[in-house]
């Protein structure tokens, strides 16, 4: 039986030797800088062990270790930053049994490939996963997207944005409440992105989904059993086990001889399709009647379902999303929608707290700009509170959800011009520009590791404030081009909209252990930040261990 196991892995490993070779091959024509990494990140069982891998490896030092090692972790993106392309250039690629992954770190050459969605395409198939509950507009092909575009940005207009706006405040107000108890004032509060992930959630579900919740901070114990509270609890268990459903189907969880813990997500799976179909149904019956509806992205969506029951299904012309359809873009929306915003919200909190001079900064703004106002008012507030929106874009600069965008050439070889230079690319090979890299890198950013909000804004003449234009795709958080995301100025709306109320009467502080001075809880805060794992997006990777205290400020 040894000797059987043994010559499997000998064959598997001549294979994957041989692979690697053809490939390094294929990508020499290039003339770029290669990189051979004898194990595809992307390798689902590799993936498993991966981690236990590396807290083996991470105790030698890394110059010690054969350069191809830190390319065999996931989410090496962020721990690299734009060293990489420092040492081999705005181009080079990793070379692996799998395939050749090209990594593009010039703004230009980064236009031209989200100029050319016919020749670098994004790969759909690498977002099956996100399938839960049916197609969405992250798995859509090139056919296919703009017809999922057209349902999901239609929702996304000024009328929503007030909405947004509104429940933004009542949420902070609450969360603000919660904060200021006398035990999290004396203790710190308990977990500030569990709290933050709360607000996000409940921000997008009373805008999206008409369906509206009273802040519940990780340190409350009551219960709340209505449908509400059902709805939001079994949404949050999706979402805290996204990547076990994305792997296992949710019909085999409720199998008896599964786990206890994994029956209650398959529990939890089941409860959030039946709300779906409940707001569905609810929606339908409404505009049935003839109402108006809430005008929430599920209006939307009932009114694409109507479409595309009308439509040829089978035609290229097909109009509107099918129920499946509309199922996946809701699973897909409050997972994108909800942990972005929420990871941003977490990082902008941790950071603000080594930084009181900047929450000084932002509350200058916050006070001068609101003091004469009784009702905080959309359109008048938002296009004015510059610095909060400079605290967003530079958390983003630093931490952004998603660390590269996948894209691949076409079934043609694509030639890309970089640094005046052309270099053809081989058919279907990942053509990926790095967000974090182009972030990070010195040619577009000073001082490019420093957190620093106040490089986004300029003072003309009249002391009047504004925002930078950064050169183009030199800063693509939200992606750039035909599909960048849909939900970008949600987002802009919420964060800037906590962060104002935030800032204007009270201040972050870290909660210091005994015998700790403040440049030390600072480093110890600024350790946790970069702490971060990739699953699906950027995160902490246990916030937790910090707390802060939300104290009223000068």
């Amino acid at each position: 039986m040894l000797e059987y196991f043994i010559a499997v892995v000998g064959l598997y490993l001549g294979y994957s030797f041989i692979c690697l070779e053809l490939n390094y091959r294929r990508a020499s024509a290039m003339g770029i800088p290669l990189v051979r990494v004898p194990v595809d990140p992307l390798n689902i069982p590799f993936q498993v062990f991966e981690p236990h891998l590396f807290k083996l490896l991470d105790l030698f030092p890394s110059a010690a270790l054969p350069t191809f090692v830190p390319y065999l972790r996931r989410g090496w993106f962020f721990i690299d930053k734009a060293d990489s392309h420092l040492r081999y250039g705005s181009i080079f690629a990793c070379v692996t049994p799998r395939g050749i992954h090209v990594q593009v770190c010039e703004s230009e050459a980064i236009h031209d490939i989200f100029s050319r969605r016919l020749d670098f395409i994004r790969p759909s198939e690498n977002y099956k996963l996100l399938e839960v509950y049916g197609p969405c507009i992250s798995t859509a092909n090139l056919e296919n997207w703009p017809r999922h575009r057209r349902v999901l940005a239609a929702p996304f207009n000024e009328s929503i944005m007030k909405f947004v706006w509104r429940e933004s405040l009542t949420q902070t107000k609450q969360m603000l409440a919660s904060w200021t108890t006398p035990t999290s004032l004396a203790d710190g509060i308990v977990s500030v992105a569990k709290d933050t992930r709360t607000l996000s959630l409940n921000v997008l579900a009373a805008t999206g989904f008409g369906r509206s919740f009273s802040f519940r901070s990780a340190s409350s114990k009551d219960a709340e059993t209505d449908t509400a509270s059902s709805y939001r609890d079994a949404l949050s268990m999706v979402l805290d086990n996204a990547i076990l459903l994305m792997l296992i189907p949710r019909r085999y969880l409720s199998l008896p001889f599964v786990p206890k813990a994994l029956r209650q997500v398959g529990k939890a799976a089941d409860e959030f399709k039946h709300h779906m179909e409940r707001m569905l149904e609810e929606e339908t019956a409404a505009l049935k009647k003839g109402n108006s509806g809430a005008g929430s992205l599920m209006t939307s969506l009932v009114k694409a379902s109507n479409t595309y029951a009308t439509s040829n299904k089978d035609s290229k012309s097909a109009k509107g999303l099918s129920v499946e359809e509309i199922f996946g873009n809701i699973f897909v929306i409050n997972f994108a929608g909800h942990d972005t915003t929420a990871n941003t919200l977490a990082f902008a909190a941790f950071l603000l707290a080594t930084a009181p001079e900047v929450q000084t900064w932002v509350a200058e703004e916050a006070r001068k700009i609101t003091a004469d106002v009784d009702e905080w008012d959309y359109g008048q507030l938002f296009p004015r509170l510059i610095r909060c929106c400079a605290v967003l874009h530079e958390t983003l600069r630093l931490y952004p959800p998603i660390l590269s965008l996948p894209k691949h050439t076409s079934s043609q070889p694509q030639t890309l011009v970089i640094e005046n230079r052309s270099i053809v690319i081989p058919a279907n090979t990942s053509t990926s520009p790095s967000i974090i890299a182009v972030h990070t890198h010195p040619r577009y950013w000073p001082d490019p590791l420093q957190w620093n909000p106040q490089r986004w804004v300029i003072t003309n003449d009249d002391l009047q404030e504004s925002l930078i234009t950064p050169p183009r795709d030199t800063f693509f958080p939200w992606s750039d081009g035909g599909q960048n995301c849909p939900g970008l100025k949600f987002s802009q709306v919420e964060f800037v909209a906590v962060l104002a109320l935030l800032m204007r009467k009270h201040r972050l502080s870290i909660v210091r252990k005994n015998g700790e001075t403040e440049a030390q809880a600072r480093e110890r805060v600024k350790w946790v930040i970069n702490d971060c794992d990739m699953q699906l997006l950027l995160r902490m990777r246990d916030s937790d261990r910090v707390r802060l205290r939300c104290e009223p400020g000068a």
